[in-house]
């Protein structure tokens, strides 16, 4: 291997995924992140037989195993049904941003956030616009409050899935160690939201017309919440994740109802792909010595305390988002003098970091992908305006917690 052409290949790799695209090219982060994979094999940086131990197996299987019991639950309706719970509780518009964050914040910690917004935003637009509320600070509530309690378990967004594995932090130890962190940031989007907003949430009553009862399709929603509490149980009693998650989603395809093609659409292959690639490419700079060389050149900054590897994940995840930046900071925890507090700090400060700007996270870019096909434009400007103070409060209660209670 070669350290300057490996070094060149994957810089390269990552100022795409940066971008997103490379200039008159039809390109994505996972086609980008393929050929990333390509030229490390025809500049022989890397062996065929290596890619095999380069895949996380275990992240790759979890992942997939989340889609099929998330898909599986999206043909049931249970995340339209628990949406449409909200207009039950509540008429006011302080009340409904309130249980907005709850509901968003709670199902993302036990799904994937990204698979939260994408269901919940066409209701969050139906309910305020039919009330004839500015929908905008409830579609940056919805895309914040996913991400924040994402933080809360290792299921909660991909970033954590890979941590969990990495770690081998068990799921009740992880969840009790960050769930206070979530609660809290999700408070926070309530008031920021609030005092940004004064005229949307005055203390005044809105009636709603009549909207369309979610479709639900009772057999399969019985099954899979029943498949789903069996795999949270598992989860809390130390069932190791990935197997639990594959033994779930096999006990969800078995059936007489559902055809199987209509769970596999719903699967984000593209997803797999970019993350089998990001493995790879990962590997080769850690097989290369690259990672040990960062490690050695920014040790002062990352040893001790959660500040200093905080400041790293959130430029890291601002530059090349935080799934890469996760990747590429894996291999420096365990070095560090607190590995356990290393993880948590990782996880914790890479998935608030996407709340920075509306590029920061994929579930950013759902609600405002969404809510434009309804004629809703939530611009960069305007989602930064309100995810810049609730990412710097969400950071700095995260990191003092974890510094106060967890960092040893």
């Amino acid at each position: 291997m070669n350290l300057w052409i490996t070094l060149s290949i994957v810089i390269i790799t990552y100022i795409g995924i940066a971008l997103g695209e490379f200039p008159r090219m039809q390109m994505t982060r996972t086609t980008i992140t393929l050929l990333g994979v390509g030229a490390l094999l025809v500049t022989a940086q890397i062996t065929f037989n290596q890619i095999g131990q380069f895949l996380d197996l275990n992240t790759l299987v979890l992942l997939f195993g989340m889609m099929i019991i998330n898909a599986n639950l999206q043909l049931a309706g249970f995340f339209n049904l628990a949406g449409s719970a909200i207009l039950r509780f509540t008429h006011t518009p302080r009340g409904l941003l309130a249980l907005e964050i709850i509901l968003a914040g709670f199902l993302s910690a036990l799904f994937l956030n990204d698979t939260i917004c994408l269901m919940l935003t066409p209701l969050v637009l139906d309910i305020t616009l039919t009330a004839k509320r500015n929908p905008i600070p409830y579609l940056i509530a919805l895309a914040t409050a996913a991400n924040i309690g994402s933080v809360a378990t290792l299921t909660g967004n991909p970033q954590n899935m890979i941590i969990g594995i990495a770690s081998k932090i068990s799921y009740a130890h992880f969840a009790l160690a960050l769930m206070p962190i979530a609660l809290l940031g999700l408070g926070g989007i309530w008031l920021v939201l609030v005092w940004l907003y004064p005229h949307e949430f005055r203390a005044d009553h809105f009636d709603l017309e009549e909207i369309k009862s979610p479709r639900v399709y009772r057999p399969l929603l019985i099954k899979s919440m029943v498949v789903t509490g069996g795999l949270l149980i598992g989860f809390i009693l130390g069932v190791p994740i990935a197997e639990a998650a594959l033994i779930a989603a096999c006990a969800l395809l078995l059936t007489r109802r559902i055809h199987p093609q209509k769970v596999m659409d719903k699967i984000d292959w593209d997803l797999l792909v970019f993350f089998s690639a990001l493995f790879i490419v990962s590997g080769a700079m850690e097989t290369s010595g690259i990672t040990t060389r960062l490690f050695s050149s920014f040790s002062g900054w990352l040893n001790g305390n959660s500040i200093g590897l905080s400041i790293v994940t959130v430029v890291l995840s601002n530059l090349i988002s935080n799934v890469p930046a996760v990747l590429l900071l894996k291999s420096v925890i365990p070095r560090l003098s607190d590995p356990q507090a290393g993880w948590l700090t990782l996880a914790a400060t890479s998935t608030l970091a996407g709340n920075l700007t509306l590029l920061g996270s994929v579930a950013n870019l759902i609600v405002a992908e969404s809510a434009s096909r309804r004629g809703v434009k939530l611009t960069f400007g305007e989602y930064t305006k309100a995810g810049f103070i609730i990412t710097i409060i969400s950071l700095v209660i995260g990191v003092a917690w974890i510094q106060l209670f967890i960092w040893k």
